[in-house]
């Protein structure tokens, strides 16, 4: 999709990080932006920045693991602006810990946002995109939908089946001869707040204290943070993604060395070796 320029874009987990970044881009690039998130006071803040800009935004406080909330976004996206043309499912929280140690909570909560956002959002706007021949869909996966590292399970599964539902979906779109793009995000380290996601988990899912277990999950996130802080900027990202929708470019690895990474994995499946270690996000 070479020119955005009065298309319309919505983007999930619009009110910070990639996501925020990515509504900056293309609202540069001449598009009508329909934001989604969580956070209410932070989306309306994006906005008022982005509207400061001269972009035209719309939001709508959207938590993507609510399909009934998913299917209002997109009625209240052509409502706004009358159709929809590039679909970011971005909206996405980091949780895991050792496997043996995971609650049903901790599932519950990352494959709900990670994974069923982008399952809401794809059977939401890809009938639209199907039905008018025209747009393009961004789903954000990680490296850790390539590459599992440890302590990651419940954020490496959500990535994974996001990068096998959009591979899918290329494929199927292909055979439909559509005009209709679609790619996956993998990057790795980005200078986000993804290592403080605990903030918007709900109370439901939210475990009991237990001490030592705590203790292990704070280190964790500690580490986390300071690989995060060493990270790519969100809108070195944004750049990538822009590019990658004018180009109709599936893979989008944003950092140097992913691809690597991504062999030495392939290369120890074919040798029947074990999984190499690695510590992606």
């Amino acid at each position: 999709m070479e020119n955005v320029h009065g298309k319309v874009a919505v983007i999930t987990g619009g009110a910070s990080g990639i996501g925020l970044a990515l509504a900056r881009r293309f609202g540069a690039d001449g598009m009508k932006l329909v934001l989604a998130d969580v956070e209410v006071d932070a989306l309306a803040a994006a906005a008022a920045d982005l509207r400061g800009d001269g972009i035209e935004v719309f939001t709508h406080v959207t938590d993507v693991s609510d399909g009934d909330q998913v299917d209002a976004l997109g009625e209240a996206a052509r409502a706004a602006f009358g159709a929809v043309h590039l679909v970011c499912n971005n909206a996405g929280v980091g949780g895991g810990g050792q496997t043996d140690q995971l609650t049903t909570a901790d599932w519950e909560w990352v494959l709900g946002v990670n994974l069923w956002g982008v399952i809401h959002g794809m059977r939401v706007f890809l009938p639209m995109l199907l039905a008018q021949n025209e747009g393009h869909i961004v789903n954000t996966a990680s490296m850790a939908g390539l590459i599992a590292g440890p302590f990651m399970g419940p954020y490496n599964a959500s990535k994974f089946a996001v990068v096998a539902i959009s591979e899918t979906t290329r494929s199927e779109l292909t055979l439909l001869g559509s005009n209709v793009g679609i790619s996956v995000l993998c990057p790795l380290w980005v200078r986000t707040r993804i290592h403080d996601a605990a903030r918007n988990r709900p109370e439901g899912l939210r475990n009991e204290p237990s001490g030592e277990a705590d203790d292990r999950e704070a280190v964790i996130s500690g580490v986390i943070a300071g690989l995060i802080e060493q990270g790519l900027s969100p809108d070195e990202v944004a750049r990538q993604v822009a590019d990658a929708v004018a180009a109709d470019q599936f893979y989008v690895l944003t950092h140097e060395g992913s691809a690597e990474l991504v062999r030495a994995r392939m290369e120890a499946i074919v040798a029947g070796d074990r999984p190499p270690m690695t510590m992606p996000q």
